[in-house]
Order: C-alpha cells, then sequence, then structure tokens
C-alpha cells in the first residue's frame, strides 16, 4: 500500500468503516490535500448505503440534539431515522431542533455527510452509530473524512462561512416569562402590568417580558383589527421592560388569518400543499401545531413568505417589540406524514429556508431551531426541559451547551431557570439554585418562574445577585471569545478537551465547561450534594478559584471539591 492507502486502512480498521484493500481504496474517490483544513482529507464516495462507526474506544460530539442530551453522544440510543430537525415535546424519541451532519471524534476525525445526501442515522449505545441511506435510493452515502493531530485541532480546522452575531443587547437583559390570564386583551395588559409592578417591587425590574404565541395573537387583535386603526398598544405596560412577542408559521384552519388568506386566487399557495394529481387542485397539508389542526406556511413561495414577513414587522411595531421569537421552526412536515416534499424542502430545507427569511427582519431575531444557519444573526431558543435532575432536566443543560456551542449555535437561549416541564420534584428550591447558578455563565438568563413565589427570601437575593454577575463578568467574556467566533468559528463555550485535546479523561466530561479559554464552571448537578470532583484542563496552566483565591495546577483532578448550595466552583486561569 502507498502511505495514504496505508492511513485509509489504518484508519478503517480502528472506526470498523469497512474493510478496506487497495480494489476497495481505489474505487473511494482517492485521496488529496485539503487546503481548508490542512489535514489529510479522505474524500469517501461509496456504492454501499450503509456505514458504522466504532463508540467502543472513541468519544464522538456532534450530530443531532436529542431529548436527554448526553455529552460525549456515546450514551445515546436511537433507532434509524431520518436525520432531520424536529420538535421534541411532541416526537421526545426523535431529534430535536438543532442539527448538523457533522460528528467529530476523540482521536482528530471528523465526518461531513454532503448536504443533498437523504440521511439516516441510528444511535447503539457505547457501540456504534450509522450512517445510511434510505432503502429504495440509488444515491450512495457520500461524506468527508478529515484526520488532524487530535480532537481540537481537527474541530479548528472545520471551514465555515462568515458569521455575524445577533443582537448583544439582549445579553444584558434577563428574560421575564408571562404567565399570567390570556383570555382577553384587557386581561393581558392587566397581567402585563401586574409583573412589571412585581419586578419593580423586587429590584428587578430591568430585561425583557416574553409573551407567548397565544398572547400575543390575543393583545394584537390581528385578525379583528385592521393596521392602521391599532396604536403602539404595549410600551407603557412594559415599561422601563422590553417586550418580546412570539409568531409561528402555524395557522388554524379555522382562524381568521388562515380563511382570509385564502380568499382570491393569489393566496392559494400560501401554505404547504400536497403535489397535485394531473389535472388536480392543491390541497393545504394540514398538521397539528399545540393540538390544534393547522396549515404551515410555505417558505417556497416568494409571495408567502413576503407577507408573513410582512405581518411580522406590522405586529412588532404596533406591540412595540423589541424581539421577535418564532417557533415551529424544525422538523419536516411532508416526512411526518409520508408525503413526497418539493426538492426545496427535503430533509431539514423548510428549517435552512425560514431561518434564512427570519434573519431579514433583523438582529432581535429568535428562532427555534438551527441547522445550516449558525452563521446568521439569530438567537437559537434551546428546547423545554424536565423540573427534574435527570438528563432530561438539569444533567441535560450542560451537555446541550456544549452541543450547541460545538455546532456554531453560540448565540441561545436555554430554557426558564427551574425547567419549563413538570418534572418529578415541583417547587425544589435547590434544583433551582442549582440551575440558576449555571445559567449565569449562559448568554441569556431566562425565567419562568418568579423567584419570590418559588423559594425562600435569600434566593431572590442570590438571583439579584446572579443578574449583576452575568451582566458585570459573563458579559463581557461573551463579547470578547464572540470575535473568536465570528473570525475563526471557535465555539464560546468550550468543552475541557478543548485545552487538554490527548487526555482521555477530558473526553467524556459533560458537567463542566470553559467560556473561552480562560474560566471553568463546574457547577453542582446532583441533588443534595456539596461536594463534587473537579478537573482542571491545560497541563502545566495554573487556575484561580474565584470562591476561595486558591491556585491549582491544570491537568490535574480535584477530589471532593466544596461547593455549598449558594456556591458556584469558577476558576479563572492565570497563566
Amino acid at each position: 500500500l502507498t502511505p495514504a492507502e496505508s492511513l485509509f486502512s489504518t484508519l478503517c480498521s480502528i472506526f470498523s468503516f469497512f474493510t478496506c484493500d487497495s480494489e476497495v481504496f481505489d474505487n473511494c474517490g482517492g485521496v488529496q490535500k485539503c487546503d481548508c483544513c490542512g489535514s489529510l482529507i479522505l474524500f469517501v464516495l461509496l456504492q454501499q448505503k450503509l456505514d458504522c462507526f466504532s463508540m467502543a474506544n472513541v468519544s464522538w460530539y456532534g450530530g443531532p440534539s436529542i431529548r436527554a442530551q448526553r455529552w460525549p453522544l456515546n450514551g445515546a440510543e436511537s433507532p434509524a431515522q431520518p436525520l432531520v430537525s424536529g420538535d421534541l415535546s411532541t416526537n421526545p424519541d426523535g431529534f430535536g431542533p438543532v442539527l448538523e451532519r457533522y460528528f467529530l471524534g476523540s482521536t482528530g476525525v471528523t465526518v461531513t455527510v454532503a448536504p443533498d445526501v437523504s440521511l439516516l442515522l441510528s444511535l447503539e449505545s457505547h457501540r456504534q452509530f450509522c450512517l445510511e441511506t434510505p432503502a429504495g435510493r440509488a444515491e450512495p452515502l457520500q461524506y468527508q473524512l478529515c484526520v488532524s493531530a487530535d480532537v481540537a485541532a481537527a474541530h479548528r480546522h472545520r471551514a465555515g462561512a462568515a458569521r455575524t452575531p445577533p443582537d448583544t443587547a439582549l445579553l444584558r437583559s434577563p428574560i421575564w416569562r408571562y404567565h399570567g390570564p390570556e383570555g382577553s386583551a384587557a386581561k393581558i395588559r392587566r397581567g402585563l402590568r401586574s409583573l412589571v409592578r412585581r419586578l419593580k417591587r423586587h429590584r428587578l425590574q430591568h430585561g425583557v417580558v416574553a409573551l407567548g404565541e397565544r398572547g400575543t395573537a390575543v393583545l394584537a387583535a390581528v385578525d379583528l383589527v385592521p393596521w392602521e386603526r391599532r396604536k403602539r398598544q404595549v410600551p407603557a405596560l412594559v415599561e422601563p421592560l422590553e417586550l418580546s412577542i412570539t409568531l409561528s408559521p402555524y395557522a388554524n384552519v379555522t382562524s381568521p388569518l388562515f380563511l382570509r388568506s385564502l380568499r382570491g386566487g393569489e393566496a392559494v399557495g400560501y401554505w404547504l400543499s400536497r403535489q397535485p394529481r394531473p389535472g388536480g387542485s392543491s390541497i393545504p397539508l394540514l398538521t397539528t401545531w399545540k393540538g390544534q389542526l393547522c396549515a404551515r406556511l410555505n417558505v417556497t413561495s416568494e409571495a408567502a413568505l413576503g407577507w408573513f414577513l410582512a405581518r411580522a414587522r406590522r405586529l412588532q411595531q404596533t406591540l412595540g417589540a423589541t424581539y421577535v421569537a418564532f417557533e415551529g421552526v424544525e422538523g419536516n412536515s411532508f416526512l411526518e406524514q409520508n408525503v413526497p416534499a418539493p426538492a426545496e424542502l427535503v430533509g431539514d430545507g423548510y428549517t435552512e429556508v425560514l431561518a434564512a427569511a427570519l434573519a431579514t427582519l433583523g438582529n432581535g431575531t429568535i428562532i427555534s431551531a438551527g441547522t445550516r444557519s449558525s452563521h446568521l444573526p439569530l438567537f437559537v431558543q434551546m428546547s423545554p426541559l424536565r423540573s427534574d435532575w435527570s438528563h432530561a432536566g438539569l444533567k441535560g443543560l450542560i451537555p446541550s451547551v456544549l452541543h450547541y456551542s460545538l455546532l456554531g449555535y453560540n448565540f441561545f437561549i436555554p430554557d426558564a431557570v427551574g425547567g419549563s416541564v413538570a418534572g418529578t420534584t415541583p417547587g425544589d428550591q435547590e434544583l433551582f439554585v442549582r440551575w440558576l447558578q449555571i445559567v449565569t455563565f449562559l448568554p441569556v438568563m431566562a425565567f419562568g418562574t418568579s423567584p419570590w413565589l418559588c423559594c425562600d427570601t435569600w434566593v431572590l437575593n442570590l438571583t439579584r445577585q446572579c443578574i449583576q454577575r452575568h451582566r458585570d463578568f459573563v458579559v463581557p467574556l461573551l463579547l470578547k471569545y464572540s470575535e473568536e467566533w465570528q473570525s475563526l468559528g471557535y465555539p464560546i463555550f468550550r468543552p475541557a478537551w478543548w485545552l487538554s485535546p490527548t487526555d482521555p479523561v477530558a473526553f467524556t466530561i459533560e458537567d463542566e465547561f470553559l467560556i473561552g479559554d480562560e474560566v471553568l464552571v463546574a457547577p453542582i448537578t446532583e441533588k443534595g450534594q456539596t461536594w463534587r470532583d473537579i478537573y482542571l484542563p491545560g497541563e502545566g496552566q495554573l487556575w484561580l478559584d474565584t470562591n476561595t483565591a486558591r491556585v491549582f495546577d491544570g491537568g490535574t483532578t480535584l477530589r471532593n471539591y466544596s461547593a455549598s448550595l449558594a456556591e458556584v466552583p469558577v476558576f479563572v486561569k492565570t497563566s
């Protein structure tokens, strides 16, 4: 074998892709130097339809988000299913709203699947993951293999488009989700006033009040009042806070919005439709959204997109909203109903097209999904988590942070402190505190349960302290490392192996994270614990404990390190 063939054969034996010999190698499409990453790259174009990658001695990262997120991906389990974004609240066994066709191995290997290949992914916990094309398709697997010196170098070499951050002013503004009455516009106004009064009373009068989709529709009275007759209704209700409203690309089939859009032949194409039979007319592809029968916006129609975006701009102006959140961006409605999709909407085409369109609304836009859109100036709302200590709850938060950031989605909004999906321990004050301590070091702090309702006075005081620490300490760090992300594509939130890329201990640490290269956060994620082991990455470097001012060597593990309920271990690199 030539040296290139020998390397390829070695890779194949390590990762169990397939048995590789000279004859197979000649069919693989060859070997060439990769200018974009400076590493040996192997373009693999195979006639087979299934390849599996061993998890036995390799930790893998990337790919899809899942309900109980793991870091690395080795502990996840999933049958073969399309690698397409989805809503975990309606399909908890599917893949989540943020994913990429990119897999990173701890040995310094990356696997990137071509975007136009129909792809199924299966995960067999701690054994292997497999990529395959669906039965009945003639297309073979096509993916790119890149080999680097170590896992961090492999990810640094990943090429990407120019990146633009969203409105970084939101980083300094905690989000307070409105959960008051929504029966009428008058009730919503009273509820908003009440929330703002309470925030002022508790000295939390800065931030953003987030109104859900139903409240947005009721308050705007978008279906009932002509826009010309409306006035800017809401700023006085939430001042000195700002307002965020929520929309989606769905319309209830009984709503005036949907019915009005169908009047006149020019609006028939505004909604996704089944492919008509020869001589027949198109019929809207109906689906469910929040338990209601709905139609979904046709993003392949310029007229439909223009109408939808114009409506969003009018609502934002009418309601005086600083931010607009869009739910329901994820998912493939055709795939869910086993109906052939238009070519441009195959796979995650819908999410990609809609994200690009929503980015034109401005950098105060928040969306619920991301795929091939990390370069856009958008915030991404993380999936809801359970109010418990499991991987579907608190333990899944840091793995999700690392997953989103690795894939380029650094400006995410985590779920509300304490979780927003009912768990096994409602009203758990300890859970709220430990969750708060993690969210303090993330891009945006979001609250669903008010701290003065769930917890003791000391927790309310702690909340104020955490919000202040986030503004004074965390936000400057995020802005500093966002420049690296924009220019180089490096994640802002980094795993331990970023500074210790050859230490096997670092490959499986899922309860710590770095902000850039200089701050390590190691919170408690176990109920009742006031101590934990802490791995300090970076052999030869020094770390200062911000709580005790003690200095420790990098490349070591601190055993049974104390962290009371009021503390979160945070270390700053000093050299």
